[in-house]
């Protein structure tokens, strides 16, 4: 076998000096500080139609997440992981892809989900505990919630590779938080798009901690949009609190990888106002005045505020926003009021296509668990 070098080049093959790089990774680097569009002459470019879609969306999201964290308070819901205070990238996320592209949201993405057309209701059955999963995902091409951090990355670069293999005008959006940067997965997802080519839009929102982590203790870089150099895709830096911003950006990467050019590595930069679940008590690990601060940066408060300066809101408009949002949580509220019953046996469908003999013989035992415990009331009531 003949090894290839530099000087042995095969005819026709253009020859690259050893010292000048093959590319120049200034292209790829992101914005040094977060883009903003909100408060910019670049604001009153959009579309009223679309400003006034935007605030609707991002504020029924606000409502949402009220209604569905005191659910959780009551006990209706197991746990809610809420976005409050990233309802911006929540909202944008959905509103850039089209009918044939797919989401491939986070346990925490279920304002995005919702924003795409999944039922709220059942959005969030998998937080009730009562099913596997709580919605068909091929009905509304939004992937099954994912718990594990960043694992659905992985699974997002495969569909996209597949679409673009069969030919399909198919463009996937994966969400990750700041604490799924940190899993392998996270890396080889990135890597394999990059190699690929694949029509992937990775956006991280970047809420300031990993559960009770601060960003600080999980990596030593500039910012973790600067990631996406080392592995050769663009890297884009937003401020994650101004909806626009986050919605041009991702309808810019999205477009990006329509048209070929591959995946983008967009970092919205956020802030999780609420706890990581209502089951955490967030005092234990950042200051409270800390939060005090990015309220006064809260992504509905600010969208409101500019549209008003612009002229695109005004009190009639925000009354009725606040209704529709009002009316979204009261159905919410209402059809939660039937509890659902669910057959414990159903813990063994759809696990395997075929029962393996442990799961078979765990079936048994829960049937014959379930029997004994019928007979055993029927005695008391005798």
């Amino acid at each position: 076998m003949t090894l290839l070098t530099h000087d042995s080049c095969p005819p026709g093959a253009v020859r690259e000096p050893l010292d000048v790089p093959r590319s120049d990774p200034r292209s790829l680097l992101p914005e040094r500080e977060p883009l903003r569009v909100l408060g910019t002459p670049a604001a009153a470019e959009y579309d009223v139609d679309l400003l006034r879609a935007l605030f609707q969306e991002v504020f029924t999201g606000r409502r949402y997440n009220l209604q569905a964290t005191a659910l959780a308070k009551q006990g209706r819901l197991a746990v809610y992981p809420a976005t409050t205070g990233q309802e911006a990238c929540e909202v944008a996320a959905a509103a850039v892809l089209s009918t044939q592209d797919w989401l491939f949201p986070t346990y925490r993405d279920t304002l995005a989900a919702i924003v795409r057309g999944v039922d709220p209701v059942e959005a969030l059955t998998v937080m009730r505990g009562d099913w596997h999963h709580g919605y068909d995902p091929y009905e509304h091409r939004v992937a099954p919630l994912s718990t594990p951090l960043a694992t659905q990355l992985p699974h997002a670069v495969g569909f996209a590779r597949a679409a673009r293999l069969k030919g399909e005008d198919t463009v996937v959006l994966a969400m990750v938080g700041d604490g799924g940067t940190s899993e392998g997965d996270f890396h080889e997802a990135v890597n394999f798009a990059a190699v690929w080519k694949a029509p992937v839009v990775f956006l991280v929102q970047n809420n300031g901690f990993a559960i009770s982590v601060p960003l600080a203790k999980q990596t030593a870089a500039l910012s973790l949009a600067d990631k996406a150099v080392g592995f050769g895709v663009p890297g884009r830096l937003v401020d994650g609190n101004d909806v626009l911003a986050v919605h041009q950006v991702l309808d810019e990467a999205v477009s990006r990888a329509r048209d070929g050019g591959g995946p983008t590595l967009v970092e919205a930069v956020t802030y999780r106002l609420d706890p990581h679940t209502n089951s955490d008590d967030d005092s234990r690990y950042r200051d409270l005045s800390e939060v005090e601060q990015w309220r006064r940066r809260d992504p509905v408060l600010v969208l409101e505020r500019s549209l008003r300066g612009m002229g695109v809101l005004d009190d009639d408009a925000v009354e009725q926003a606040a209704r529709s949002a009002e009316e979204f949580a009261a159905n919410l509220r209402k059809r939660y009021n039937h509890a659902p019953s669910p057959d414990p046996m159903t813990l063994f469908s759809h696990v395997y296509a075929e029962k393996t003999p442990q799961l078979r013989e765990q079936e048994a035992m829960l049937r014959a668990e379930l029997r004994a415990e019928a007979q055993a009331e029927g005695n008391e009531q005798q």
